[in-house]
Parts: structure tokens; sequence; C-alpha cells
């Protein structure tokens, strides 16, 4: 049986909308980054870091630390 949004705690709540919270900055600036990046400036294709940037933490993640030449 799944346990619903209301039979949670208040800190899990908090926890689990500041996660969301958390996951919706690191792909916002992922994505800002990536729009304001030259081809040039990328490892690899844009539109696949874009994609990439949905895949929860791990996509924004990866690309700051991968996608980005120096």
């Amino acid at each position: 049986m799944k346990t619903q949004w209301k039979e949670l705690s208040q800190v899990r709540r908090c926890m689990i909308v500041a996660a969301g919270a958390l996951q919706m900055t690191l792909q916002a600036a992922a994505l800002r980054d990536i729009a304001r990046r030259s081809p040039a400036q990328v490892n690899g294709s844009k539109a696949g870091w874009v994609a990439a940037s949905f895949i929860n933490f791990a996509g924004p993640l990866a690309y700051f630390a991968k996608g980005r030449k120096k």
C-alpha cells in the first residue's frame, strides 16, 4: 500500500518540497547556461545536454561537471 501525501510527517513533506525546488533550480541553471554558451563551449551536443538536464539531479550535475569546456 502506498503512503499518501496527507499521511507523511511535516518534516518529510518539507524534505520532498525542498528536493523538488533544488531539482528545478539546478535544471533551470543548467538550461540557462546551455542557452548562453556557443556550441564550441560545450562538450558534445547542446541538444543532448538539454535532454540530459531533465534526468533528475544527475543530468544538471553531469552537465556542470563534464558538459562545459574550460
